[in-house]
Order: structure tokens, then sequence, then C-alpha cells
């Protein structure tokens, strides 16, 4: 669902894209896009164009609204604090201390089988 909502998002946007180029630039700050003739200059083609660019910007919104939803109530879990490993609770209270990512990280720091002295 939410790969299918992603595809609709991205085709939108580029529609809408597509869509504000397409018209006719009125401010001339620039000295661009102001002349008086050309394919777009009809007044039945800028009411077109302006409400196809409402319509595209209201389905816009409403995907990203749909998409930001489904990202909200994802089965995802929130924080790799709140995550414990299925074993690490039996192992805290086997050896009576704490079941904190510290200790854990500590423990898998200390390091295990046969150590060479130091140099001398």
């Amino acid at each position: 669902m939410e790969t299918v909502l992603i595809v609709i998002h991205l085709m939108v946007v580029v529609a809408l894209v597509a869509m504000v180029l397409l018209q006719r630039s009125e401010g001339g700050a620039l000295g661009i896009g102001g002349g008086g003739g050309g394919v777009m200059s009809s007044r039945g083609t800028a009411n077109m164009l302006t409400r196809g660019t409402a319509i595209l910007a209201i389905c816009f919104f409403v995907t990203s609204l749909a998409l930001s939803l489904l990202a909200r109530y994802d089965e995802r879990p929130g924080s790799l604090l709140e995550q414990v490993p299925a074993g690490s609770e039996a192992q805290g209270t086997e050896q009576g201390g704490s079941n904190g990512l510290l200790d854990q990280l500590q423990q898998q720091s200390q390091p295990t089988g046969p150590q060479v002295p130091p140099a001398q």
C-alpha cells in the first residue's frame, strides 16, 4: 500500500511541476515570459491550467498526509534503546546485574579465550 501511494505521489509531483511550468508568467520581473503571443495566451487555457494546478495541489496534500499517517502507524520499533534482545533478560537475572545497554556493551567488549601477556 505504501509503495503504491509513493508512486502516485511522485506522479502527482511531476505533473504539478509540469503544470506550473506551463503557466504564463505575469510578473515579468526577469523580463522573460511576458510576451504577447504564444500557444498558451488564451484566457480559457489559463483558467484550465489554474484549475489543473489547484486539483494537483490538493492531490499532493492528500497523498502527503496519507504517507505521513502510514509512517506514523507503521509497526516499527521507536528507538534502539527500547529494543531488548530475547535472551538478555535471562542473562541479567542470572548474573544478578542490571540489564542496561552499557552493561551489555561492556560484556561484549571483554575478551574471551586465551590472552597473551604484554611484552616487557
